[in-house]
């Protein structure tokens, strides 16, 4: 984050929000209204703000930024908030590996281990509880499409062979790929989609063995300075730090209260010891949108192209299916695929979306999400920094809901 460049375009950015209005107004009468859906749907629920903002055919026709930046809300939400993406970090980091495989430095399907030797021995354990060679060598297609195999969740063997590695004690992603080297996978590659942080924290060590710079660095050079995105880094200046949203969650009680983790106590430091390459980042919507318009323009942002446009196809196109998995999407319920670090949308309907298929886009543990929608040249993000549980009293869940308003604002 670039402290020393970003005042001129953070002020040229309001100055372009305080203008959205008027273009949103000549949307026409017949488009709903993204004031009311937020306040209706989003804040009356609970939240105590929102940022949306919505690009159709080259044009920003909604900006709102509605509520409160802090659980107190006594604090107005600014345009120029800053929020944890977490997750959303996952497809930036995707879109690096690729620019750098569009270079040359490797190949979808290399193995692993050809790149990152303390992955070359990676093994799958059995039902005695020992480890044997995989059926096939892990691959970089693997880790961005979270089918490496990697263990999730539960008490098995597996994920108590992950604990003991004590991947969360890493002060650094070489030292985080150090300790996934001892951890044994529950699956073969390429046989299930179980979504994980591993796999994108290797990708992010990827980027540093074949850039040689640290991942913060490659990142800031390539992607945040060309595409304007000042406010976004890993950490936020403390001259800052007044514009960062406090992160609520649902306490015991059933009250809105400020969450406990380390980034709420302590607001723009690192969330984990390590450069996270699979949650993070701190951003802002204006920034987030410059990276999800470089996507939807095939890789390209004015004369240059940062991804390669075949890259940036094959991000949008579903990888499950061909893989042949046996169970080909990423939800409990069909409808859902996963490109290379995003979901595809590919059944509407199972999915209770409006729209075509074809939508791609992620969501991040605060309640933040982006959807890019090639078939009517659209991109919408949302910004909110809530980390929802599982008490009775949780706030609703507004991602299908913001999915869907973003196709209402755009239809002909």
């Amino acid at each position: 984050m670039n402290r020393h460049h970003g005042a001129r375009l953070r002020a040229l950015l309001l100055l372009c929000a305080a203008l959205v209005p008027a273009a949103a107004m000549a949307a026409g009468p017949s488009h709903p209204d993204t004031h009311a859906w937020l306040q209706q749907d989003v804040v009356a629920a609970g939240y105590p703000g929102a940022r949306m903002i919505v690009l159709h055919d080259g044009a920003v026709v909604r900006d709102e930024t509605l509520g409160f930046a802090d659980v107190a809300r006594t604090r107005p939400l600014r345009g120029d908030a800053i929020y944890r993406i977490y997750s959303m970090t996952k497809p930036v980091v995707s879109a690096a590996v690729l620019r750098l495989v569009g270079e040359g430095h490797g190949a979808l399907d290399d193995p692993i281990g050809r790149h990152l030797p303390e992955l070359a021995n990676l093994k799958v354990m059995n039902v005695a509880g020992i480890g044997r060679a995989p059926a096939r060598a892990p691959t970089i297609r693997h880790l961005l499409t979270h089918t490496t195999g990697f263990p999730v969740g539960g008490d098995g063997k597996a994920t108590r062979r992950r604990n003991e590695a004590k991947l969360d004690y890493s002060l650094s992603l070489a030292g985080y790929v150090e300790r996934v080297g001892k951890v044994l996978l529950k699956s073969d590659p390429g046989t299930r989609f179980t979504y994980d942080s591993i796999d994108t924290e290797v990708l992010g060590r990827l980027v540093e063995v074949w850039s040689g710079q640290s991942l913060p660095e490659y990142l800031h050079a390539t992607f945040f300075v060309p595409l304007g995105m000042v406010d976004t880094g890993f950490e936020v200046p403390a001259d800052q730090r007044d514009r960062i949203v406090e992160l609520s969650r649902i306490d015991a009680d059933g009250r809105l209260a400020l969450s406990d983790e380390p980034t709420a106590r302590y607001p723009g430091t690192r969330p984990r010891p390590w450069f996270s390459a699979a949650g993070g980042l701190y951003s802002t919507a204006p920034d987030y949108l410059a990276f999800a318009r470089m996507l939807l323009a095939r890789g390209r942002v004015g004369e240059r192209q940062l991804v390669p446009a075949a890259l940036v196809e094959e991000m949008f196109r579903d990888q499950l299916g061909p893989m042949g998995l046996e169970r080909p999407y990423i939800d409990e319920t069909p409808g859902r695929g996963f490109g290379l670090g995003l979901s595809v949308l590919l059944d509407p309907a199972a999915q209770e979306r409006t729209g075509a298929a074809g939508q791609v886009g992620w969501t991040g543990a605060a309640s933040t999400a982006f959807v890019i929608d090639p078939a009517t040249d659209t991109v919408g993000v949302l910004m909110l920094q809530h980390l929802p549980g599982d008490h009775p009293r949780e706030l609703p869940r507004v991602a299908r809901a913001f999915y869907n308003h973003v196709q209402q604002v755009v239809a002909p």
